[in-house]
């Protein structure tokens, strides 16, 4: 008889979150609800009069931040709540009314931006002089105005708000049909069963060691998809359209520029990824083409690039060893650190095991004024622990972040996102190198890192490469047709991935399947953080004590400056091609590592 999961109630108290810390009661979250409710009913004494005092511009900022304060907790508990169980009722309308309630303070407080952008700077400087209080705001008052000459008059922000629905509309329909809609063909898997290709499934079928069934579910997948390619395009043809239509009506030069505008990063910063990347892509291909002598074929093919290296390890890592293998990994980060970790793992922080109904996957999620959670669905294996490293890496950066900053400095941007969690993995996986003689140990942990590396800064890059050419093309008058966007992405992939793998027609279809092309300019993020998590992991290892002070200052500076200047602090500089260069070096050293182990 199959192992039922267990029920909420039936799983130890030692290994679920405590969400109490944020409420200890659900009446306690429903007079919270009322109070914010009230609360936006303050807003009209500044509707309209915000900036006409440098005391009325502090009191309604002031009364803008804890409603959204007070949101944050609303929400955090409701959607946590849920997650625990997702078949309950009672949480799943108590989060609903949270994300209602959100819908409604948007709007409530909506007229902040555009009643702040009719301020001159020395305006602001004078508002600043005269009141000292105000000088909280003064990054977020900066962050607003460096934008002025993008915001348009009362009536056209309006209008363009108004049109907000439909350019969501190409997203949407994007999501229903594939996620909805599109079904997928059966194939027979490794034991003779019929299973059908599904989105959750694709990736476990092209790891299979049976290499029929990897290329019956690639074949399946991309003929789908190719029955409806024409929608697909015209799908994203309209997204990107939208893309530019904001663009140009906010008189950005390109609708890459305004979509890099919100952090205040350069088009340069993206250009440079793609550029460094480009020069380095023999790295790439080397790592390609021992992939195809390592699996000893004669020709590699795309559904050939998941399967992996190294045979899985049958090593068990039961959770309370995995917590003592990442605090020993992360030793590095200075007992300051670790000392908050080992709180965290048992301080109520992380709900550890699955349950039944229990939302699938890993995150991290906080709101301000309590400490970080983190949900995980644990197994005892080593990419579990890895996730459990990684987690706790944006957990730390939360904590940091909330307990050195207000709280509308407290939420850190999503350029960093991915910096601390991923520099946890790379210490962790020092560590752990470090401290193994066995051979299928290292190959397999060496494995786990090249294919991190190629999926996140080599095939992430091509990504955004992907998304810089269709736009351009659009801006330039030509419409994205299917053929058009299909020999776009197989010349990509040429260019990526080398001579040594065939680049398969079907693989021309891929760019239907990939719901990030509907993000705006969003992929680069994670190639950029994890180029920088690799340069600041090799300081600490390298410098000891001084980087690791720089690294916790970065931790600590959540949203209080721009993206960039927060980085180069820490000391990295992601106006330059160094960091790229050092991330690509790293592959190359753990590329010549598993060749020697072969």
């Amino acid at each position: 008889m199959a192992k039922e999961l267990p029920l909420r109630s039936e799983v130890d108290n030692e290994y679920k979150w405590v969400l109490e810390d944020i409420y200890p009661t659900d009446n306690d979250w429903e007079k919270d609800f009322e109070k914010v409710r009230e609360m936006i009913g303050k807003l009209d004494v500044y509707r309209g009069n915000l900036v006409s005092s440098s005391n009325n511009l502090y009191e309604g900022i002031e009364l803008i931040m804890e409603i959204r304060e007070i949101l944050e907790r609303l929400y955090a508990y409701s959607h946590m709540r849920f997650d625990e169980d997702t078949s309950n009722q009672k949480y799943q309308a108590l989060n609903l009314r949270a994300q209602t309630l959100a819908t409604e303070i948007a709007s409530a407080t909506s007229f902040m931006v555009p009643e702040i952008i009719t301020l001159s700077k020395e305006k602001v400087e004078e508002y600043l002089a005269e009141n000292d209080k105000l000088k909280l705001y003064a990054h977020l008052l900066d962050d607003i105005l460096r934008e002025k000459d993008h915001y348009l008059s009362e009536r056209e922000e309006k209008l363009l708000a108004m049109a907000g629905e439909l350019a969501e509309g190409p997203e949407n329909i994007y999501s229903v049909f594939s996620d909805a809609e599109l079904v997928f063909p059966t194939i027979i898997d490794e034991e003779g069963n019929e299973v059908r290709v599904t989105h959750g499934r694709y990736i476990d079928f092209l790891t299979s060691k049976d290499r029929r069934v990897r290329k019956d579910a690639f074949t399946a997948m991309y003929g789908k998809h190719g029955e409806f390619i024409n929608t697909f395009a015209t799908t994203l043809n309209t997204q990107v359209k939208a893309h530019i239509f904001y663009a140009r009506a906010r008189n950005y030069n390109s609708a890459l520029e305004a979509a890099l505008s919100s952090d205040n990063i350069p088009v340069s910063v993206y250009t440079n990824l793609i550029d460094t990347v480009k020069e380095n892509l023999d790295a790439m291909h080397k790592y390609v083409s021992l992939r195809k002598e390592v699996l000893e074929l004669d020709e590699l093919h795309m559904y050939d690039l998941y399967v992996p290296l190294v045979k899985e390890l049958d090593l068990k890592i039961p959770y309370s060893q995995a917590k003592e293998k990442v605090l020993r990994g992360l030793k590095p980060l200075g007992e300051e650190y670790l000392k908050i970790l080992e709180g965290g793992f048992n301080g109520g922080w992380i709900d550890v095991y699955e349950n039944k109904g229990k939302r699938s996957g890993a995150y991290s999620s906080s709101c301000y004024g309590t400490h970080p959670y983190v949900l995980l669905n644990y197994t005892d294996n080593l990419d579990n622990m890895f996730t459990l490293a990684h987690e706790m890496g944006h957990a730390l950066h939360t904590y940091y972040s909330d307990n050195n900053q207000p709280y509308v400095y407290s939420n850190y941007k999503i350029f960093l996102a991915e910096v601390a969690s991923t520099l946890n993995e790379i210490l962790l996986l020092h560590h752990l190198l470090e401290n193994t003689d066995d051979i299928l140990e290292k190959k397999y942990l060496i494995n786990h890192y090249l294919e991190q590396f190629r999926g996140t800064v080599f095939r992430q890059t091509m990504f955004a490469e992907f998304e810089k050419i269709i736009h351009e093309t659009a801006e330039a008058g030509q419409p994205l047709t299917a053929d058009l966007l299909n020999e776009i992405y197989h010349r990509l992939n040429v260019e990526y991935y080398g001579p040594d793998i065939v680049v398969d027609e079907e693989i021309d279809l891929e760019w239907a399947r990939i719901p990030h092309f509907y993000y705006n300019f969003y992929v680069y993020k994670y190639a950029t953080g994890f180029s920088a998590a690799t340069t600041l992991a090799n300081k600490i290892l390298e410098e000891g004590e001084p980087a690791v002070r720089r690294y916790l200052e970065f931790l600590k500076s959540g949203n209080a400056d721009y993206p960039l200047n927060i980085l180069e602090k820490a000391g990295v500089d992601m106006s330059s091609p160094d960091p790229i260069k050092t991330a690509i070096d790293s592959f190359r050293d753990f590329l010549n590592r598993f060749e020697e182990l072969l």
